[in-house]
């Protein structure tokens, strides 16, 4: 897994076809804009696990958390 940080308008490249592009944000909620061929399929995680769940489907999703603080190899001096 790769962690980034990015700054408002920055952008990811995944594969050669699919930009991710960061918009900024307040608090918990942050925006980013996708741009990928119609035949990839971007699924949001609330919406997947509602499905599954609706359909019977047993799976498990990696839970990921959030850091308050970076360790001290990645602190500013």
């Amino acid at each position: 897994m790769l962690r980034l940080s990015v700054e408002n308008k920055e952008y990811l490249m995944v594969g050669d076809n699919v930009k991710i592009i960061f918009l900024g944000g307040s608090g918990n909620h942050h925006r980013i804009m996708i741009d990928a061929p119609k035949d990839v399929n971007i699924v949001r995680s609330k919406a997947l696990k509602k499905h599954m769940k609706e359909n019977g489907i047993e799976c498990s999703f990696p839970s990921y958390y959030e850091e308050k603080e970076h360790p001290e190899k990645y602190r500013k001096k």
